[in-house]
Formats: C-alpha cells, sequence, structure tokens
C-alpha cells in the first residue's frame, strides 16, 4: 500500500428527504455543496449535492448541521 495516495472523501445525499434548507452551502468550507437547480426531488425542493467531490475534505460540517441526516461523509 502506498502512504502517499491520499484517501478522497465522498459525500452523499438522500436527495427525496432534502427539503432545501441551504445549512450544508452555509457550513462548506470549499464551497462545493449547491442547490442542484435542475432537478426537484419528491418533496418538490432543489436538494442539495456536491459538484466537485475531489474538492472535498471530508470534515463533515455539511452533515453535522443537517437537521434530517441526509448527507453521509465516507473517508
Amino acid at each position: 500500500m502506498r502512504c502517499d495516495i491520499a484517501k478522497m472523501a465522498r459525500v452523499t445525499f438522500d436527495e427525496d428527504r432534502c427539503k432545501g434548507c441551504r445549512l450544508c452551502v452555509s457550513v462548506c468550507p470549499k464551497k462545493i455543496v449547491m442547490m442542484d437547480e435542475d432537478k426537484l426531488n419528491l418533496k418538490g425542493f432543489h436538494p442539495a449535492n456536491v459538484k466537485e467531490m475531489d474538492k472535498c475534505i471530508g470534515c463533515a460540517f455539511c452533515a453535522t448541521i443537517c437537521p434530517d441526516c441526509v448527507i453521509t461523509v465516507e473517508k
């Protein structure tokens, strides 16, 4: 196993449970969490999503602040 290869964090959203509150967007230090304006979920909201996953540092601020626990962060 090589030590010099950094493992990328991965963030997933249960998009159909997202209510579009944007709290996750407000706390992302890399500014990569955004609302998907091209999609509506089952509740009629634009769900949050990460557009540039390779920039995610895995801090989990988004998952911590989400009131509906729709975000999972894996390192």
